[in-house]
């Protein structure tokens, strides 16, 4: 990415603001820099005479033997222009802002004009209000704390959190390597700080913490594209809550979350969501493994019936298969074990690891090599035995490594009882992801198992120019069907109903939700009925425009909602659910960001629980899925054609047998318009 490397691997770093105490930043900094002291000229700036892990202090950056490349701003925030004016003066590529409140200490915009001035220079900003950052493989360290090398890459907003991780991926035995803190981003984002981790070898997976996703189009790009570099972005972020539901107006609004949204973006990119830390971690290990899961089968091996079983069943719980084994795969694992092992999957050892350690890593073997597995979760006592008896520990590390040589062309995920033994150390340097609770193990090997592909995400925006917002029901029919959407035959009811079948839906035009309001009636026989009808309607709602429509007779119909809206970061986003009055009730729906493809949205009604409603329930006919698809593209197109069109709601779409057709719909226009 332009001007990336001089945060990855700069050939002179200056810490400005270096200190002697330990207590301050500028110590921790200097001490971090001084680590790659062997690699790289490190100047330290700051008190005159100060001497931080025997390096003196200069008290100017015009001090300096030569320019510095990478600049560590730790001094307080009147001071910072002046010094990053000085280090541009001298050809200065790259800072890293630890300071914070420069628009507080020097007025509105202040932090804006810096990166504007860092960049007409030609440099590059990480923060401020950053915690720094961290490259193992190129031994750079200018942050707080310490880190363990590893192949965990973490870009945080929040750099306390970011230093949380590493600390958890450490104690997994995971480690780091790379820690970018973004602090506030006014120049280098978290697309940039993923996207240079394409060819960042030490990388195998990597974790974003971030509370916003500023052009959250391009962040769905790097997730496609780390993906493809077998470098799979976990996710972690905030705003779950009920508050931004709580204040849509429509269905659609209510509900789609932040993280409906987020998890759409995911799916797009091929990257992960998950709600914690630990999580983060646990699924890390699983996707930092040499080698993934093949697909859902597991093997699950214990030296313990009861925790065999509950592995059985946790690993179900989260998708995953646990298959029988063949006759003769069981027949081959007997004739390792006790006559009470149990062998059809799950596995029970039945005592033979504690008369013969090596028949944990000869029942992996057997079964890698069996082709009915497509991964195995070991739990129970292995990686305990050394703990417990030191005479056994060299056993079991060489049993250890066997199982780790499995590993490398088999996903070997280990759920012990042990701690801090040698046996686990030996399975985590070789990579094999090691828990210490057997839900936290299947679950990672259940999102390994269903980690999305390596893909582009959907077609890029092609918005055309804004038309002038038109308000009412019939505007938005209007809008819809002009994208391909079917609605019944209508007309305005001062026009009459010539053309029109019996029986007829009496619809008021303005309302947004008419049947909570009263504003629709259904089943008119006739004119007659129609007119008294609008006389009373008129009476209740007062005067207005009226819609009239052929009511849907047909059999054998299910409603579904389609919608979307425009999401401040991902930009539009498509919604199919089950729809009718009831839909926030089920909350059965899939987002996808759109446009869509009549494919994708095809997957999107495969993805509800309604969707075999539309196959055939209970003996009942197969309905138009195909063209209730295409209802969901028209939609995702209207959305990405029209960026003035926040939100639209087309609930309920009637699907049957022969067709579809959509006999309600909102549309919502940016700014004071509103719905319509």
């Amino acid at each position: 990415m332009n001007g990336m490397r001089v945060f990855a691997d700069p050939r002179s770093v200056a810490v400005v603001g270096a200190s002697a105490d330990r207590a301050k930043w500028g110590y921790w900094l200097a001490r971090g820099a001084i680590k790659g002291a062997h690699r790289r000229e490190v100047h330290l700036v700051g008190r005159q005479g100060a001497v931080v892990e025997g390096v003196r202090c200069l008290s100017s950056l015009h001090d300096l033997p030569s320019a510095p490349d990478l600049v560590a701003l730790c001094v307080p925030p009147g001071a910072v222009p002046g010094v990053v004016e000085q280090a541009l003066g001298m050809g200065a590529r790259g800072f890293v802002g630890i300071t914070a409140g420069l628009d507080l200490a020097l007025g509105e915009g202040a932090e804006r004009a810096l990166a504007q001035r860092i960049a007409a220079a030609g440099a590059r900003l990480l923060g401020p209000n950053c915690l720094g950052l961290y490259d193992a493989a190129t031994e750079l360290h200018l942050a707080w704390g310490s880190f363990t090398s590893g192949s965990l890459a973490i870009v945080s907003q929040s750099g306390q959190l970011g230093l949380a991780l590493g600390t958890l991926a450490a104690d997994a035995g995971l480690g780091v390597s790379r820690f970018v803190s973004l602090g506030n981003q006014a120049d280098v984002t978290a697309a940039e700080a993923l996207a240079d981790l394409a060819g960042h070898d030490r990388t195998r997976a990597v974790a974003l913490y971030a509370e916003d996703f500023g052009d959250g189009r391009a962040l769905v790009e790097t997730f496609a594209a780390l993906r493809e570099a077998g470098k799979p972005v976990i996710v972690l972020t905030v705003g779950g809550g009920e508050a931004s539901r709580a204040a849509a107006r429509s269905h659609t609004g209510a509900l789609t979350s932040a993280m409906e949204v987020v998890d759409a973006a995911c799916e797009a990119g091929g990257a992960i969501r998950v709600a914690s830390p630990g999580r983060l971690v646990d699924l890390a290990q699983a996707l930092a493994a040499p080698a993934p899961p093949r697909g859902r089968r597991v093997a699950v091996v214990s030296d313990g019936g009861g925790q065999g079983a509950l592995a059985a069943d946790l690993a179900e719980a989260e998708g995953l298969r646990v298959p029988p084994f063949s006759a003769g795969l069981a027949a081959r694992l007997a004739a390792l074990l006790p006559p009470a092992a149990a062998t059809a999957n799950p596995v029970d050892l039945a005592g033979a690891g504690e008369r013969d350690m090596t028949s944990y890593a000869r029942v992996v073997e057997v079964i890698a090599g069996s082709g009915e597995a497509d991964a195995v979760l070991l739990t129970g006592y292995f990686g305990a035995w050394g703990g417990d008896n030191p005479a056994l520990d060299r056993t079991e590390v060489s049993v250890a490594g066997r199982i780790a040589e499995v590993a490398r062309g088999m996903a070997v995920h280990v759920d012990s009882m042990g701690r801090g033994t040698e046996a686990l150390a030996a399975l985590r340097e070789c990579g094999v992801p090691v828990y210490d609770r057997v839900d936290g193990a299947a679950w990672a090997l259940g999102r390994a198992a269903a980690l999305p592909p390596a893909r582009r995400p959907c077609p890029p925006l092609r918005p055309l120019a804004p038309s002038p917002p038109a308000q009412g029901y019939w505007a938005a029919r209007e809008l819809l069907a002009g994208y391909g959407v079917p609605f019944p035959p209508g007309r305005l009811a001062e026009e009459g109903v010539e053309g029109l079948r019996a029986p007829y839906v009496l619809k008021a035009d303005w309302l947004e939700h008419k049947s909570e309001a009263g504003g629709v009636v259904v089943g008119l026989p006739d004119e007659a009925a129609l007119g008294r009808a609008r006389r009373e309607m008129a009476r209740r709602l007062g005067p207005g425009r009226y819609v009239v429509e052929e009511m849907d007779t047909r059999d054998h119909v299910v409603e579904i909602l389609v919608g979307g809206r425009r999401d401040p970061a991902f930009g539009p986003v498509v919604v199919a659910g089950f729809g009718g009055t009831e839909v926030e009730l089920w909350r059965d729906t899939v987002t996808a960001l759109a446009p869509v493809t009549t494919r994708a949205a095809t997957e999107m009604l495969r993805g509800l629980r309604c969707h075999r409603l539309l196959t055939g329930w209970r003996a009942g006919p197969a309905l138009a899925v195909g063209a209730l698809a295409e209802v969901i593209v028209a939609v995702s197109r209207l959305l990405s054609e029209r960026p003035d069109v926040a939100e639209v709601e087309v609930n309920p779409v009637r699907v049957g047998v022969e067709g579809v057709l959509a006999v309600d719909a909102l549309v919502g226009y940016a700014g004071p318009s509103g719905l319509t």
